[in-house]
């Protein structure tokens, strides 16, 4: 008898099957038991009026590890319309106590602090482990549309010998009596390679030292990078972002259904061209809306996001929007300025639901440029030798973006804090589990 997976129970009704899990729960009511086996898949219900098939259950922990044998049964009111009959269970490890969280309930009841102390059992419960099979979903979707369209995937080092971005925050190591720091983005790295492949992503790990305590960041993330070259500008990296945030989602409907219901997570429709506004704009649009004069900052608040978020629903009907030219003096040093107006940069940012979800744009190409570029940020081209030498020998325009894997799957899933979409957490005060 072969093991089956809980999700394909009703691929064997008639038949007697075997499943291997934890014991999620067991309730007994007049003389008859409802016992839930749970997989890496889903959940199986047994149903038993002979006290005897249970008694190996007797006093048993929930979370202990049980091999169960039933013979599958078409019940339409059971979950799944299946539920498992004259059942023979085996157990393998019995826990000694019940687990720290109650992840037998429909929803985990428990705060926030102590759902991330006891990550390692509370992703064990269904909603939290959708989450992360729907996070498995977004990297298969997003490799899959780029794998289609003649990218090659990298992985690059995590440990570099200087910043990637000039003001950001790093994490400083000693790197045998040398000073290195984690990567803050495999930005160099995959614009080297594009004079290697023309066309990269890598799906890794980012690091920032940035001390901010809020619901929306952490301090280590997924990132899920891409660069290619041979590009106009940043309008088509922005077309290439669309077609990559509608490969994703793609993705997420046809291979998780049971996750998206389960988390009751509405994907949203990709226009088939994503609104975009200049920055310039979209701080005259929110003075004109909501009478807040945010002219000469360089950036946009999280507030003002919120604002453009409205707008482009109420306006497009669109879940994004792109704000297109943000000041250069808040872009890395390799972003290129706008030619027609080189205060600002061909860059962009991408919001989903009224938050940033994407940072992009093109580069510079030109090996002098790179110098001026330096030059005007206070930087030494000496610790950026090794980046300069790809320009120097003929890079062609090229641009990018980077995706936050845990914001977007906090965005999709309306969750109110980013901790909540990332496995175990990095921040200011959490290094365990």
């Amino acid at each position: 008898m072969n093991t089956i997976r809980t999700t394909d129970l009703s691929q064997y009704i008639g038949a007697r099957v075997r499943l291997h899990g934890w014991l999620h729960n067991l309730r007994q009511m007049g003389g008859v038991s409802f016992l839930v086996l749970r997989d890496g898949y889903g959940t199986a219900q047994v149903v038993s009026e002979n006290e005897t098939d249970l008694a190996p259950l007797t006093n048993l922990p929930l979370e202990s590890v049980i091999i169960l044998e039933g013979d599958v049964v078409h019940t339409p009111q059971a979950p799944g319309g299946v539920e498992l009959h004259r059942p023979h269970v085996t157990v393998i490890t019995s826990n000694s106590e019940a687990p720290p969280v109650a992840i037998h309930k429909k929803e985990i009841k428990a705060g926030l602090p102590t759902l991330l102390d006891h990550a390692v059992i509370a992703n064990r419960h269904p909603q939290r482990r959708a989450v992360f099979r729907l996070a498995a979903g977004v990297m298969a979707g997003f490799r899959t549309t780029l794998n289609n369209l003649g990218f090659t995937e990298i992985q690059t080092p995590k440990m570099v010998a200087s910043a990637t971005e000039s003001g950001a925050n790093v994490f400083k190591l000693d790197y045998f009596g040398r000073p290195a720091y984690l990567a803050q983005s495999p930005q160099f790295y995959k614009q080297i390679m594009v004079g290697v492949f023309e066309r990269v992503y890598e799906v890794g790990p980012v690091f920032r030292a940035e001390p901010h305590d809020t619901s929306r960041h952490v301090n280590e993330y997924v990132s899920l990078d891409v660069e290619f070259g041979f590009i106009e500008n940043h309008f088509t990296v922005m077309a290439l972002l669309c077609d990559v945030i509608a490969g994703i989602f793609a993705t997420l409907s046809q291979q998780h259904t049971a996750e998206l219901t389960l988390l009751h997570a509405n994907i949203p429709t990709i226009p088939a061209e994503i609104p975009h506004i200049h920055f310039a704009a979209a701080q005259e649009l929110i003075l004109q809306l909501h009478g807040v004069d945010v002219r000469g900052e360089p950036d946009l608040s999280p507030q003002d996001e919120r604002w453009l978020g409205e707008w482009a629903q109420q306006e497009h009907g669109s879940d994004f929007l792109f704000v297109a030219g943000y000041p250069m003096g808040k872009r890395p040093f390799y972003t290129h300025p706008d030619p027609a107006n080189p205060a600002y940069s061909n860059s962009f940012d991408l919001l989903f639901r009224g938050t940033e979800l994407v940072t992009g744009g093109q580069r510079l190409h030109l090996y002098s440029d790179y110098l001026a570029a330096l030059d005007k940020a206070g930087l030494p081209a000496e610790p950026f030798a090794a980046y300069l030498e790809a320009f120097r020998y003929g890079m062609p325009p090229h641009g990018g973006f980077a995706i936050g894997l845990e914001r977007l799957l906090m965005q999709l899933l309306g969750l109110p804090n980013l901790r909540l979409a990332t496995l175990f957490p990095r921040d200011m005060q959490r290094l365990a589990p």
